[in-house]
């Protein structure tokens, strides 16, 4: 591959999204030899515009360099293609998704962290946020945490979802945010003991099956790490942005660097980070106690050149509410933590721009 032509091609969105057919894959040729371009593209599209719609842009990108006078462009239509990243689930995303305006992943490279209490707290607050309407955000959260969904509990919901039609689920709602998850859908002792394949069909069939509706944002609660899941979901779902889950430890901040590396090889931007279980606040003396350490959230953010959103002290009120299944922003609108969830709330709604 040629690395002039495959920047160049990087600027070329697949039609309908925000990622680029880079990033999606398709570019399975690319070549410059005496001022000419060659390029080849494979794509499994039943929508019979599509191919001479990308020709068209790729010409004309191409055309627009000063190191190219001719193009010859390839396209390969295949009738199917197995795997969660198939351009079959792609041309199926946007028809799923065309209610939504921004789609965003909550993720962290290690366990432990109090990412889906932030991703859960972070949906509530986001319902509460204005919008310029003068209506209040419609918010829906997406656990792809297969092996362990927590989101449920966190949130207070156990109702099965409502079956729409066949194959199409309505997620259901709490707390004004809508919901889907693998704990709503099997029982809760029973184990989801399942080999990668499984995991991304699920993810594709959360991303295509569910009815979500007109959304301003959707949440992505990941599971921790950079395997098969975080793989699919950045290539099934046309994501606006990721933001990055650490602790001040100098073991979080390690791994949450290399987990947000994986969003930057598959060009969906890092939003920012937010720092989780920042201090221990003294209610009595106000003194804060850095019980993991101090400013790795800072850190972290400066490393991957991104904006530091936050963070969020060590409370009991955050635990009792997940326990309980009342986030603390619902359960106490004007403590600490509520503050803390807001301030992020607000500074991501600036970011993609949903207020």
């Amino acid at each position: 591959m040629d690395e002039q032509i495959i920047s160049l091609l990087k600027q070329i969105k697949y039609p309908g999204f925000s990622r680029d057919i880079v990033s999606f894959g398709l570019v399975s040729k690319a070549t410059l030899e005496n001022r000419m371009a060659s390029v080849k593209l494979e794509l499994s599209s039943s929508e019979p515009t599509l191919p001479q719609s990308i020709r068209n842009s790729v010409e004309q990108c191409l055309l627009a360099s000063d190191l190219i006078d001719e193009v010859e462009v390839g396209i390969v239509v295949k009738k199917t293609t197995d795997g969660a990243g198939s351009q079959a689930a792609q041309d199926e995303s946007p028809k799923a998704f065309d209610g939504i305006k921004k789609i965003v992943a909550v993720a962290s490279g290690k366990g432990g962290v109090g990412k889906s209490t932030l991703a859960v707290n972070l949906a509530c607050a986001l319902s509460n946020h204005e919008a310029e309407t003068g209506e209040t955000l419609k918010v829906g959260l997406m656990d792809c945490d297969v092996y362990g969904p927590s989101v449920p509990l966190l949130i207070g919901a156990s109702e099965k979802p409502q079956i729409l039609r066949e194959n199409f689920l309505a997620p259901v709602e709490s707390y004004g945010v809508k919901l889907m998850s693998m704990g709503l859908l099997v029982d809760e002792e029973t184990p989801v003991v399942w080999r990668g394949p499984m995991v991304m069909k699920t993810i594709q069939q959360f991303a295509e099956n569910v009815e979500w509706g007109d959304l301003d944002v959707l949440l992505i609660d990941l599971p921790p790490g950079t395997g098969d899941a975080q793989l699919s979901l950045a290539q099934i779902l046309p994501l606006d942005g990721a933001i990055i889950i650490t602790t001040p430890q100098k073991a979080a901040m390690d791994v949450a660097r290399r987990g947000a590396r994986m969003f930057e090889k598959v060009n969906v931007p890092i939003l920012g980070v937010v720092e989780n279980m920042s201090y221990l606040l003294n209610p009595d003396t106000q003194e804060k106690s850095f019980l993991f350490g101090q400013g790795g959230g800072p850190l972290t953010a400066q490393a991957l050149k991104t904006g530091f959103l936050g963070e969020v002290p060590i409370d009991e009120e955050i635990r009792l509410g997940g326990d309980h299944g009342i986030p603390v922003v619902v359960s106490n609108p004007e403590g600490n933590s509520t503050k803390a969830f807001d301030s992020i709330a607000n500074s991501l709604a600036d970011l993609v721009r949903i207020s």
